[in-house]
């Protein structure tokens, strides 16, 4: 690893956190004040979704920013940046799941909130320092609480079964005995049905055509057997699948973004924007990309993404709230569960900023996959996972 700072990182790590600042400091400002539900538009093709919009920003929102909280404080300025984003968080904790607060959040009626309390969840998973250790301990009775009220509904048999499975999988980290075991075996046991090759699972008995490989499947997945893996044997046993086909998900994703910094418009969910990119994220946060991906392309492929998409005029409203679309506001790209809170699944794909600045993801300056090709370069060719 190197121990200098990059020209070229660094310029793109301080867009990064720009653009994810943006995003964030209309929910995490209003939530902190107890007054998220009063200001926070809803748009959205049902009226319904007023009763779920909330957590799902807050709660997806925090799932891309832990990485870069778990960094901790430090003298520098972007170091005291998440000191000060990281007591906002765990403020906003406090009151989403407080009973008394205004803004306290959903975790009990209607079967959306099993998602989001997962998305959550997440947050805590990838940042245990900063939003599990350091919660105070009515704030982590009250997180306690919340998640296990989302126990008496049955998640549908698709990908939700991860969602279940990660409640437990924090439930574990917050160390309460009675997590539930049988809930992360079933889904880690059915997605082992449900792969289908070539690092690609269905979600469900049919396949989708769609991100939500790397929106829920293979993100949760990873992260829920890396912490219970050594909890049982038949676990452990699966971890090195579950990696290899994670790493070759990773390579599909990096050559799908087009030299431009666009990518297909397949499938649902098409507005959760550069949160399609939440997998190969991740996979550079943990260092398992493939041999033949560096770092600094994949930091240069999704900086084209985000560029390319915040180029669009209208992202966000007035008040800085995100629009529904997905290079600007596109309503007719929602399907009826997309509210404004469901576009905030976006900041996933800021999960590497939990590397520090000097790691090679932040080094240098190199072509992704397509713009070599398309350029004329030599690439490596590519073969299926077997």
């Amino acid at each position: 690893m190197s121990k200098q700072i990059d020209q070229a990182g660094s310029v793109d790590r301080r867009y990064w956190i720009g653009t994810m600042k943006k995003i964030a400091d209309p929910v995490l400002l209003t939530l902190s004040q107890d007054k998220l539900k009063e200001a926070m538009p809803v748009e959205g093709q049902t009226e319904d979704r007023r009763n779920y919009s909330h957590l799902e920003a807050f709660a997806r929102l925090v799932c891309g920013m832990a990485p870069w909280l778990e960094l901790g404080e430090a003298e520098d300025e972007e170091g005291q940046q998440r000191k000060k984003y990281a007591d906002l968080v765990r403020n906003c904790i406090r009151i989403a799941t407080d009973p008394t607060a205004k803004d306290y959040m959903n975790f009990t009626e209607g079967h959306q909130p099993i998602v989001d309390t997962a998305f959550l969840a997440h947050a805590l998973v990838r940042a245990p320092g900063e939003l599990i250790d350091k919660l105070a301990p009515k704030v982590k009775q009250n997180v306690i609480k919340a998640f296990k009220s989302t126990r008496n509904r049955k998640p549908p048999f698709n990908n939700w079964l991860l969602f279940a499975a990660m409640i437990e999988t924090a439930l574990y980290l917050l160390g309460e005995e009675d997590w539930d075991r049988m809930r992360i075996d079933f889904a880690l046991k059915q997605h082992s049905q449900w792969y289908l090759g070539d690092g690609v699972y269905s979600d469900g008995p049919e396949f989708h055509m769609d991100y939500y490989n790397s929106y829920v499947i293979q993100p949760m997945l990873v992260d829920i057997i890396d912490q219970v893996c050594d909890q049982s044997s038949d676990w452990e046993e699966m971890k090195d699948e579950i990696f290899k086909r994670a790493t070759r998900y990773a390579v599909i994703q990096e050559r799908s973004i087009s030299p431009e910094g666009t990518f297909p418009i397949v499938g649902r969910s098409i507005a959760y924007r550069f949160g399609a990119f939440q997998h190969l994220a991740q996979m550079a946060l943990q260092h398992k990309l493939d041999k033949n991906l560096k770092p600094a392309q994949v930091r240069c492929a999704l900086t084209s993404v985000i560029r390319k998409t915040m180029n669009a005029q209208d992202n966000f409203d007035e008040n800085g709230w995100l629009t529904i679309g997905l290079y600007g506001h596109q309503p007719e790209l929602a399907e009826s569960y997309i509210s404004t809170g469901s576009l905030y699944l976006c900041a996933t794909v800021f999960l590497p900023l939990g590397l520090p600045e000097t790691d090679l993801f932040w080094q240098g300056q190199e072509d992704w996959t397509a713009r070599k090709v398309w350029n004329g370069s030599r690439i490596s060719i590519d073969s299926a996972l077997s």
